[in-house]
């Protein structure tokens, strides 16, 4: 008998998560897993002197004097930024867009039962004019429903993240008792704004 193949869970998982999405109007949006440090860090209000910039927490790019500094990108969140990019530069004029970015990161982590050096992410983000943070938990609230199960509730707890603000960590309640699910909050202005859009319109 000839052996069938199928989709190895991480792809499910993720068209799952897309499918949902995409029922809110969200689209898959893709960038670059090579990336600029602009994009990676500066864009997203990481600041020169933060950790995360560290060979130990990063890999680096060998780069000739001059040349554009470059990573393996640390997170999807580049992408959101040369998305805010290119709705900046259209011709026709700025306007609202949904996206969500499944991808590939890379961390310099020493691999144990929960690092690995490559891994996943998936995150959306949503520019409009505006925008609150009871859009935001609706959003999570629907997406997690339609995942985990019509009864799944969620919760906001305050948290730090320097290219949001608010910023909250989103729990679960699943399987009698609450799991931390993802970070979340509204865009910082500064990435707004480090994106070429003008942050006292889009939110």
């Amino acid at each position: 008998d000839a052996v069938k193949g199928h989709l190895h869970p991480v792809t499910s998982v993720i068209r799952e998560m897309s499918v949902i999405f995409d029922k809110m109007g969200f689209s898959v949006a893709q960038g670059p897993e090579l990336e600029t440090e602009f994009h990676n860090f500066d864009a997203l209000n990481v600041p020169q002197d933060h950790p995360a910039r560290d060979m130990q927490d990063t890999f680096w790019i060998k780069t000739k004097p001059g040349e554009t500094k470059k990573v393996l990108r640390t997170h999807t969140s580049s992408v959101q930024v040369r998305c805010m990019e290119s709705v900046a530069k259209d011709p026709v004029g700025p306007h609202a867009f949904k996206i969500v970015v499944p991808g590939k990161v890379y961390r310099n982590e020493a691999t144990d039962a929960t690092h690995e050096a490559q891994f996943h992410q998936f995150e959306g983000l949503y520019i409009n004019k505006s925008v609150s943070m009871a859009e935001l938990k609706g959003t999570l609230e629907r997406f997690f429903q339609e995942f985990l199960g019509p009864e799944t509730k969620i919760r906001f707890r305050s948290s730090y993240f320097g290219f949001v603000e608010p910023g909250v960590e989103v729990d679960v309640w699943w399987k009698n008792r609450w799991l931390e699910a993802c970070g979340a909050g509204l865009v910082h202005p500064h990435v707004i704004k480090a994106a070429g859009l003008d942050p006292a319109v889009w939110k």
